[in-house]
Formats: structure tokens, sequence, C-alpha cells
């Protein structure tokens, strides 16, 4: 009896791999949701698009990009866990999502280690603090400076408490002794439109959401979070060479909704690293001011673990306390 179960259980597991296979050969046989955890407009957004066509190409079905912003990620991983693992839902989230959120909130409405698989890295952000140039100040040491003359009076856009921007806000007032006060956006496009029309003072996120307004002299570079000068802004000094030593990076991920089938998940994986690794496209991240960085499967895995060391510490440094996500 024994032996029967044994042999029965065997051919179960044969033939659940040969329908895992077939599958995987004739994937995918109509369009694929992509979930965008950002608004329209930002960097992210726009990234996403122009990958879009590429990804048809080489996938034969359109890539339908569905935005879903706020709460530092969570409206958007609440669908990305609880879509069907079929292949036919994949989502573009970041950081926040599997290393600061479940630092930040209980009761999240998504378990990052079991609802979430990934599968790709595909780019790191450079980020900046970037004001509106009516603060006329020139320098951080400066706006340190009228920020700590000012208790209350400078808001800061974030995406909502605890999001990635909030906590450099948090980790900067400890810093500096200051209260600056976080107002929430939907995404870093959103958040610069507010800065350049003065409705926050001052912000940090992904330089490529503040080139056009710098250029018009609508918003002001102060520092930007980058190992070296960024081309875009060659005039702005690194955090680096300001002393600011913040621990945090910014980055942006492929992943899958738990259940997806491992050759499925296998071929996102091989054909996003592939267009993100293309030197066109990567020549195309360079201008949006982030930093090409496609990886294998494994290769993110590991990454996500050094990550959340970094974010602990971050967390850590920042004094923030875990709270419960109310939606």
């Amino acid at each position: 009896m024994l032996l029967l179960t044994q042999i029965l259980a065997s051919l179960v597991v044969s033939i659940f791999a040969l329908a895992a296979a077939a599958q995987a050969q004739t994937y995918p046989v109509k369009p694929i949701r992509f979930i965008v955890a950002i608004a329209p407009g930002s960097v992210t957004d726009v990234i996403a698009r122009a990958a879009a066509p590429e990804l048809q190409a080489r996938l034969g079905q359109p890539v339908i990009i569905e935005n879903i912003g706020g709460a530092s990620g969570i409206l958007a991983g609440r669908p990305c866990a609880q879509a069907a693992g079929e292949g036919y839902t994949v989502c573009n989230i970041n950081h926040s999502h599997y290393s600061y959120n479940p630092l930040m909130f209980d009761k999240l409405p998504y378990d990052a280690d079991t609802d979430l698989i990934p599968a790709a890295l595909l780019y790191l952000l450079n980020s900046g603090v970037f004001i509106n140039p009516g603060l006329k100040v020139k320098s951080l040491d400066e706006l340190r400076t009228l920020a700590q003359s000012k208790p209350d009076g400078l808001n800061f856009a974030n995406l909502g408490d605890g999001s990635f921007p909030d906590l450099f806000r948090t980790w900067l007032n400890n810093q500096w002794n200051t209260k600056i006060v976080g107002v929430p956006y939907r995404g870093g496009g959103p958040a610069a439109q507010a800065v350049a029309a003065n409705d926050v003072q001052l912000t940090y996120f992904g330089i490529g959401n503040f080139i056009g307004l710098l250029q018009g002299g609508k918003v002001q570079a102060l520092a930007v979070e980058s190992p070296r000068r960024s081309l875009l802004v060659p005039d702005v000094p690194t955090f680096t060479e300001l002393g600011l030593h913040y621990p945090g990076q910014g980055w942006w991920c492929l992943s899958a909704p738990k259940g997806t089938p491992a050759p499925l998940v296998e071929r996102l994986s091989k054909e996003f690293t592939a267009v993100f690794s293309d030197p066109k496209f990567v020549a195309f991240l360079e201008k949006q001011a982030v930093v090409p960085a496609a990886t294998t499967q494994q290769g993110f895995k590991d990454f996500i673990t050094k990550d959340r060391v970094a974010a602990q510490t971050l967390v850590k440094n920042a004094n923030t306390k875990k709270t419960e996500y109310k939606p």
C-alpha cells in the first residue's frame, strides 16, 4: 500500500511538471497586466511605458500598464499579492514593498515573503533633495538653518507616512533637530509639481522626476544621492561630498503573485532583464537618472537580503515606530 501511494504521488508530481512545461512553451497567450506601483507621469511610469513595447516584441503579447499609486506602495501591494498566479499579472514594485513596509507597518494586506515572488531587480534610483526656489537658500547647510528657524514651517512631499521619501524626512529631522512636515502624494511626478507650485517646499525623490522643472528654473537641486555627480545635474554635489551619510537606497523590480509557476517566472525574468540590459535601453535609463541594475532571479533575492539589513539600520537610526496599517 505504501509503495502504491509513493508511485501515485510520483505520478502526480510528474503530471504537474509536464503541465507546467507545456504551459511555459505556449505562454503567453493573452495580454499581460503590468501593475506599476506609482502614479502616471513619474519616472518609474515613464520607464515602464517605454519598456512595454520592447517586452511585447519579446513576449508576443501586449503588456498593459496599470498605475496604482499611494500609501507607500501598499495600495499596489494588495492587488499584486492577490492576483491569480497564472503569469498574466506582474508587478513593478520597489524597496518599500520588500524591505521597508514590513518594518514600518503591522497588518499589511500582503506578506512580502509569501505573497510576492521576486523575479528580477531592474534599476536603482538616483535621488536628490529638491526645493522650491522661493526658499532662497543655496545649499543644504542653508536649508538646515532655515528649517531650524521655522518649527513646523516647511512641508515635504512624500508617498505617505513610512514611505521611503518619508523615512528620509524623518531621518533628516533627527539629524538636524527640525520638524519638517510630511505631505503625501501618489508619485514622484505629482510631488515634483507640488514643489514647483510651492504647495510644499522640499522633497527627496528620483532625479528624473525633476529634470524638466530644473531646466525651467521651477525647482532647485541641493544634493544628489549618487556615488558620483550626476551627468544630468553636474553642478549639484553628492551626499558624500556634503557629509550626509544616508543609509538608504531606492530601487525598482519585477515581481509576480504567489502561485505563479516557476517556469513562467523564469521566462518573465529572462525577458525583462533582457530588455533592461539592452544597450539602447540602458542608455535610455541613464537619461532618466536611474542606474541600470538588471539581475537574475537569484541575484535579486540575494540583493533583497542585503537591502533589508540597510533598511533595519535606517529605521532604527530614524527612530520611527511601527504602526498599524489602516486603509
